[in-house]
């Protein structure tokens, strides 16, 4: 079992909404953003099976992906880098990580109250697992380009 991600790094994933996911395929490098969830020293994201990230991830799951907020001063740049694998989800996985996305994202959680388009939307989407094998925490309060690197117990 990975140790618990360090206090200010589980923080910063819990407050913000929007991972930028970068994969490669055959068409060469793309970066897509996505909303997700983390459970536990993962994170959790859905999207369309025939997106160009995903159909990426089916032919190599290898991807890294950066959460931080937009900020215009170089000295409030906080966030995360990471580096890992990404694939599908089936299952009590799917189940576990749809109740924790319906937790952050209630429309998500309470489809019978859904507008029919977010419905229809989430019938054609599958669910994917980012497993973080790097991941550094940047923090430019602490200096220009202040990073540490976090011991997940995976190399």
């Amino acid at each position: 079992m990975a140790p618990a991600l360090p206090g200010p790094v589980a923080e910063h994933l819990d407050r913000h909404h929007v991972m930028s996911l970068a994969t490669f395929g055959s068409d060469g490098p793309w970066a897509a953003a996505v909303f997700y969830v983390r459970t536990s020293d993962s994170l959790c994201f859905l999207s369309s099976p025939s997106s160009r990230h995903c159909r990426n991830l089916a032919r190599d799951p290898r991807c890294a992906a950066t959460i931080q907020a937009d900020v215009s001063d170089w000295t409030k740049i906080r966030g995360v880098q990471l580096e890992g694998r990404a694939i599908e989800i089936t299952g009590e996985d799917e189940s576990r990580a749809r109740q924790h996305y319906g937790e952050k994202f209630p429309v998500v959680g309470r489809l019978a109250c859904a507008p029919a388009a977010i419905v229809q939307a989430l019938a054609k989407v599958r669910w994917y697992r980012l497993q973080a094998e790097r991941l550094f925490f940047i923090d430019n309060s602490l200096g220009f380009g202040h990073r540490e690197q976090v011991d997940l117990g995976r190399r």
